[in-house]
């Protein structure tokens, strides 16, 4: 009898439990509610970390930085860039502390150099991205602005149409050079700005084009029209030498990394496998491999580097 006297008050508890326990979660609920009417969400408190990024973008080296991340297509603040590479030292010093058995001091600086290499090797490699990118919105833009001329429009609103239809990031460029216009910017020096900031080949004869034919007063459709066609042909041309380098290309990745692993899986089952390197003539080998592991990787870059 007791044990099921006691089972039954135990369950009673539960239940009650249970009952205040939601009661406190509604309550809690509303009172979150009202606070939140009370009080501007928008002047929460941010994050010490957040606000102290925020500052650093606004600085003058982090702009400089921001800029050569748009031009590496990189869709990062300076404070996250940082951020990405802080973190990435850190990981490398601790592959190297734990893997290599170097010295924390010797693998902290190390994972500095590896990573300031990676940052300057990023802006150099993709440097021309953002061009790219563009580039390759080029047609796009030519049947925009040719049709909006075709349609009656000026090329003014043409350029206003493109602002509007066209994706990132020729969006941006156009929404900058139509608010330039409204402003009552000269043509002319619009698209020189627009070729200072976007010198490839493409845009000088596209941008060229514009001003010639907004001093002569032709058919634009029927050039913008011929341009857009041509512009495709090329792009068609130079995805296929893309597809049929891309094994090269990878090779050029894959071939260094290849007995990079290996050392380190060796030096994982034996202990010390890679100690030579650091003393006498495995410094001199392990040099030579690096030189000549770079050279292979740029040589192979540069035979399948073809421009259309």
């Amino acid at each position: 009898m007791t044990p099921a006297i006691l089972f039954s008050l135990a369950v009673l508890l539960v239940l009650l439990g249970l009952y205040s326990f939601l009661g406190y979660r509604a309550s809690k609920k509303e009172w979150k509610k009202k606070i939140g009417d009370w009080f501007d969400k928008d002047q929460e408190r941010e994050s010490f970390i957040v606000v102290l990024g925020e500052k650093f973008d606004r600085t003058v080296h982090a702009q400089k930085v921001k800029d050569q991340l748009i031009r590496a297509n990189v869709p990062l603040n300076a404070s996250e860039f940082y951020a990405f590479l802080l973190v990435g030292g850190l990981g490398f010093a601790f592959l190297a502390s734990n893997f290599l058995n170097i010295g924390l001091f010797i693998s902290v600086l190390l994972g500095a150099v590896v990573m300031e290499i990676s940052r300057r090797s990023l802006f150099y490699f993709r440097r021309h991205k953002y061009q790219e990118r563009l580039n390759a919105q080029l047609p796009d833009i030519c049947r925009i602005l040719a049709n909006g001329t075709r349609s009656g429009m000026t090329l003014n609103q043409a350029i206003s149409l493109a602002a509007r239809e066209l994706p990132e990031p020729a969006k941006s460029e156009f929404r900058r050079m139509n608010n330039e216009l409204a402003l009552g910017v000269d043509f002319n020096q619009v698209m020189e700005q627009l070729q200072a900031r976007v010198p490839s080949r493409d845009f000088q004869i596209f941008v060229a084009t514009l001003i010639i034919q907004k001093k002569a007063g032709s058919d634009l459709f029927a050039v913008l029209d011929e341009m857009a066609s041509t512009l495709d042909e090329r792009k068609m041309l130079a995805q296929e030498i893309k597809s049929m380098t891309a094994e090269q290309k990878y090779i050029a990745y894959i071939l260094p990394a290849m007995p990079i692993a290996l050392v380190l899986m060796m030096n994982i089952v034996m202990d010390g496998f890679i100690d030579p390197l650091f003393s006498g003539v495995g410094l001199i080998l392990l040099a030579l491999f690096v030189a000549g592991t770079v050279l292979t990787f740029f040589l192979v870059r540069k035979v399948t580097d073809i421009r259309v």
